[in-house]
């Protein structure tokens, strides 16, 4: 298994999904279900909003 370091820009947003009202939120603004936003937070293993946009986009694009 590799080490993945992650660097953090005081810029990022993250996506909490502890709470319902913060997964309905995010998962409506990604245009995803709250199952798909938690898959691609598992997959992405990172709660940045760009790791899971990026994460949504690579998926979406294999699929083609």
């Amino acid at each position: 298994m590799m080490n993945q370091q992650v660097t953090l820009n005081s810029n990022d947003e993250f996506i909490v999904v502890a709470d319902e009202q913060e997964r309905n939120y995010w998962a409506a603004r990604l245009g995803v279900s709250i199952e798909t936003l938690k898959s691609a937070i598992r997959a992405s293993r990172s709660t940045t909003l760009q790791s899971v946009k990026n994460y949504l986009i690579n998926k979406e694009s294999n699929l083609v």
